[in-house]
């Protein structure tokens, strides 16, 4: 069924970007991975991903049997966005499946915050992603259907302490995807949402996000890097009904398969969560 569709995945370079268009490859898609593959901010605390990091995706995508192009775009850039997406449709023809992931978190508390980490977040993950919606739906539209699903959090779905921005762009994004989802439905076109725990990337796996932890914990961190790590695997053990201290990216990827696929042909304007049982935190 999935047979010569066309997934674009953004933030493809590593972690869950990466499992999903790997968990594609291998239902069967032709696959398009889209990434920065660059410093996207430098208020951010982790090591960007790189055009290396985006070619390790392209092999795992081959290795699986699967057609693969690389796009490089930064998707606060509308246009440059609609360029990646022409480069697409140049490949492989049209679009079917758009998988909008990419982002990025910071943490600072509100008072002492940078302007450059708040707009970032939010020029990033919330209008970066609208930029790939508005541009990827009309090529949907022109399929005659097709899917989109978002990269959410669970910190968009309640406060984060020190975590601002980040929250208020991933809380934009599930109203964004339910906004869509109502517009887009008559052209045949759902539009859901995946919502991550803390998950095993490089995006969580560095000292400002264990401390952030250990300070929601109502501790403080020692900033050696290895003990805050490990109090926060203790901390997330306790925490979360399965026992992990996170969870991994291929444990994220089948949700996004599912919500592309026929099967789910009647979901759209809702979320699905991979959080280790950290959902049963949130209301409803």
């Amino acid at each position: 069924m999935s047979e010569n569709r066309v997934a674009v995945v953004t933030g493809a370079a590593r972690g869950i970007g990466r499992a999903t268009a790997v968990a594609f490859a291998k239902a069967g898609y032709r696959v398009a991975g889209a990434d920065i593959a660059a410093l996207a901010s430098s208020a951010m605390d982790y090591e960007p991903a790189s055009a290396e990091d985006l070619a390790e995706t392209g092999r795992l995508v081959g290795e699986a049997g699967a057609e693969w192009l690389p796009v490089v775009f930064d998707q606060r850039d509308k246009e440059a966005v609609r360029e990646g997406f022409a480069q697409v449709v140049d490949r492989f023809g049209g679009v079917d499946v758009v998988f909008a992931n990419a982002g990025v978190q910071g943490f600072a508390p509100l008072l002492e915050m940078s302007d450059e980490l708040w707009n970032d977040q939010i020029d990033i993950n919330l209008t970066g992603t609208a930029n790939v919606l508005r541009v990827a739906a009309p090529l949907l539209v022109e399929r005659g259907g097709g899917r989109i699903i978002i990269t959410s959090s669970t910190q968009g779905q309640h406060g984060t302490l020190d975590g601002s921005g980040y929250s208020a762009s991933k809380w934009g994004l599930i109203g964004l995807m339910k906004s869509a989802a109502l517009e887009l439905g008559q052209y045949g076109i759902t539009v859901n949402a995946v919502i991550p725990g803390l998950i095993n990337t490089a995006l969580t796996r560095h000292e400002d996000r264990y401390a952030q932890i250990i300070r929601t914990g109502g501790n403080e961190p020692t900033g050696d890097v290895a003990r805050d790590e490990q109090t926060t695997a203790d901390a997330q053990r306790k925490k979360l009904p399965l026992g992990v201290p996170w969870v991994e990216p291929e444990d994220v990827a089948p949700l996004v398969v599912f919500l592309a696929s026929e099967e789910a042909r009647m979901v759209s304007g809702t979320s699905f969560a991979a959080t280790g049982g950290d959902s049963a935190n949130i209301t409803a």
